[in-house]
């Protein structure tokens, strides 16, 4: 059977900065399992337990504990390691943290991804890049209808601001330095962004995620306090995004300049359901917690936020294939295994990504066995 995305990825040399992140995690075991050599360029992991630690990636990859505005450090590690594919993860994620820590959240979000991009540039590297976002990038308007790619950028608050800023510095070294049409003439630089909705997956334990903060409360047996029980969020697996960042990064290092662009990758519009929902789906699968329900945050949040992907699916022949409820079944169940003590959760996470893959083929999805 073939591999994955071709088989792309074999022996390829792969850098994922944020790589002791959550989503940076997942990324780094699966292109593991596909072979890569993997270089991760981030931060000591931000949570305990956290899922980098729990996987025991520091034995399968590279790992180098730096900060993204080193621009000194990043720039010694892009020379050494020259890779093909470049996957930048590293960012202050949190909405509720970017209102603590504004200047910390702009400065991470925006200037570091102009020192990857500006390092880039002046070692004129032969390389491509997929800078992952967010939904959030929007100038949200709590409206029905999924945004568009080429939808105004906004943020209300510091960090959705932050990501917006971050897609308008890659636009702009796009158009100014790496642009698409002098590909392989001037440079050989190829870049990206992705846009992705509210993640979840086993292995998160950041503060102020309703599943992590439901997974700790049901754990410990306390009562669980959800703010905003209405807002609707386009929730989706892990793998989900990660399968469109790992199309991205295949199809510009194969030549492909169309895919040098910004795409969104979100769930389908049935997996769009309330965070009071997902609460009562995750108590159901955990089997029971108690859960106190507040009318309204303390902090502005949107109340609806939905993705338009049909530019992936079209383009890029990428479909998100969890629904709702098997996306919460592998997540909880990641938990239960992870909290029952068990020591391998590297092979539990594998069998993950296994039965995603299989999904995959089933539904005859290209990047499940080609590209």
């Amino acid at each position: 059977m073939k591999s994955e995305f071709g088989g792309f990825y074999k022996k390829r040399k792969v850098l994922v900065t944020g790589h002791t992140g959550f989503k940076g995690a997942w990324l780094c075991f699966w292109l593991n399992e596909l072979g890569a050599e993997v270089v991760g360029y981030s931060l000591e992991p931000p949570t305990q337990p956290n899922l980098f630690t729990a996987l025991e990636l520091e034995k399968s990859m590279t790992s180098i504990i730096g900060d993204i505005l080193d621009r000194d450090k990043f720039k010694s590690v892009l020379l050494k390691y020259k890779p093909e594919v470049i996957f930048h993860l590293a960012a202050q994620p949190l909405v509720w943290r970017s209102y603590k820590e504004p200047y910390l959240t702009f400065e991470t979000n925006i200037i570091g991804s102009l020192n990857i991009f500006e390092t880039i540039r002046e070692a004129k590297l032969s390389t491509v890049v997929v800078n992952v976002t967010t939904d959030k990038c929007y100038e949200n308007k709590e409206q029905i209808c999924g945004y568009r790619e080429h939808d105004s950028l906004g943020g209300y608050d510091p960090y959705s601001a932050s990501k917006a800023c971050s897609e308008m510095v890659t636009a702009a070294y796009r158009n100014s330095f790496f642009n698409n049409s002098e590909y392989k003439k001037s440079h050989e630089v190829l870049l990206a962004s992705a846009r992705a909705g509210n993640v979840i997956g086993g292995g998160d334990w950041a503060d102020d995620r309703i599943l992590p903060d439901c997974l700790r409360a049901f754990s410990a047996g306390k009562k669980l306090v959800v703010r905003s029980p209405s807002a609707v969020r386009p929730w989706q697996h892990v793998l989900e995004p990660l399968s469109g960042y790992l199309i991205l990064g295949a199809k510009m290092a194969r030549g492909d300049v169309s895919a040098a662009q910004a795409w969104n990758f979100g769930p389908s519009d049935e997996s769009l359901v309330s965070v009071g929902e997902v609460v009562a789906k995750a108590s159901k699968i955990w089997g029971g917690g108690e859960c106190e329900f507040l009318p309204q945050n303390k902090i502005h949040e949107t109340n609806i936020l939905k993705l338009d992907i049909n530019k992936a699916k079209k383009s890029l022949s990428w479909v998100p294939i969890l629904s709702i409820d098997e996306a919460m079944d592998l997540t909880i169940n990641w938990y239960k295994e992870y909290y029952s003590g068990s020591k391998d959760m590297a092979s539990y996470t594998k069998a993950q990504i296994d039965h995603y893959v299989s999904t995959a083929r089933k539904k005859k999805l290209v990047w499940s066995e080609g590209i």
